[in-house]
């Protein structure tokens, strides 16, 4: 086909590519409800989901609930979620974080993003990975893979994550913006390299501005 001109054609070819692609994609960290979403999120900063669900059976064996972790003794945290690095600032949020579900919210996850992102160590990415994944509410969470393809598929300019998102947000429904996130991430991670994109085996090359370049 020849390539489309427009970042939105471009955006919805690239949705029905992938969705074909990687329809059973899934987020990489394991939980059973929100608060442990949360809490796999807050811990993979800087790490791998890999070793985020090391940590996490234990943890979450420790502390089932935000009330449990809330009381929780922080050295006792910091040794389970050492693996993860940044343990002690990680450590921190966590227990901000139990504590302010627990004085604010009824010990319950919020599902509003201006309700998420007041929690310690719940930026725009966090909040709407447990907006999309826990609740199927519109979210679209932007991390290296995300804002790397979306850059590289012309979609956007941006650098700053806030700003790819909103400039997404517009060209992809709501209701799609979670799977698409999560499409581009194994995308990104199987294929389209940070160093070494594999353009010769990208179901996108023929739509992607930047294919064959690197």
């Amino acid at each position: 086909m020849a390539r489309p001109r427009g970042a939105k054609t471009r955006a919805d070819v690239t949705r029905a590519r992938l969705a074909l692609e990687y329809p059973e994609a899934e987020c990489a960290l394991i939980h059973d409800d929100a608060f442990q979403l949360l809490v796999a999120t807050i811990l993979s900063a800087q790490t791998t989901d890999e070793n985020v669900n090391k940590v996490t059976p234990a943890l979450f064996a420790a502390y089932p609930s935000p009330a449990d972790l809330a009381h929780a003794n922080p050295d006792d945290v910091e040794r389970l979620v050492f693996q993860t690095g940044f343990y002690r600032s990680k450590t921190k949020n966590l227990l901000g974080m139990a504590r302010m579900l627990e004085e604010q919210f009824d010990g319950e996850v919020p599902t509003e993003l201006d309700d998420l992102v007041k929690l310690p160590g719940v930026g725009r990415k966090t909040g709407n990975v447990v907006r999309s994944v826990a609740f199927d509410l519109p979210g679209l969470p932007v991390d290296t893979h995300v804002g790397r393809l979306s850059r590289r598929l012309k979609l956007t300019n941006e650098t700053d994550p806030v700003k790819v998102e909103r400039d997404l947000d517009a060209m992809v429904p709501p209701d799609e913006r979670g799977a698409l996130s999560l499409r581009l991430i194994l995308h990104g991670r199987r294929v389209c390299d940070a160093r070494r994109p594999r353009c010769g085996e990208c179901l996108l090359a023929d739509l992607c501005p930047s294919a064959f370049r690197f």
